[in-house]
């Protein structure tokens, strides 16, 4: 698997000098560029608000489809700059979390 160690994977693009980007901020915690996806936290109550609605009898096959409404953006200052690259400042003003 690419995800344990959890470094394994952007240690891995990072010394074939590639950018790398995931869904999960704790990609960019364990050295990827860039995460951009719904935040789970958020995602995690919704999920406990639909298992209180099944066990209170609805059915599951009747609950809405919902989408995430939330996304998070996390960036990685000093893996950019171990790429190469400079990062825009209205990327960083938009950003969730900069790791430095």
């Amino acid at each position: 698997m690419f995800d344990f160690p959890p470094n394994r994977l952007p240690d891995l693009a990072l010394h074939a000098g590639l950018p790398s980007f995931s869904l999960f901020p704790h990609f960019v915690q364990a050295g990827g560029l860039c995460a951009y996806g719904p935040d789970p936290l958020a995602l995690a109550r919704r999920g406990v608000h639909y298992i209180d609605r099944i066990l209170k009898g609805a059915k599951p096959s009747e609950l809405p489809i919902e989408q995430p409404t939330k996304f998070l953006l996390f960036l990685n200052l000093k893996t950019a700059k171990s790429l190469g690259l400079e990062l825009p400042a209205s990327l960083l003003t938009r950003a969730d979390e900069v790791i430095e």
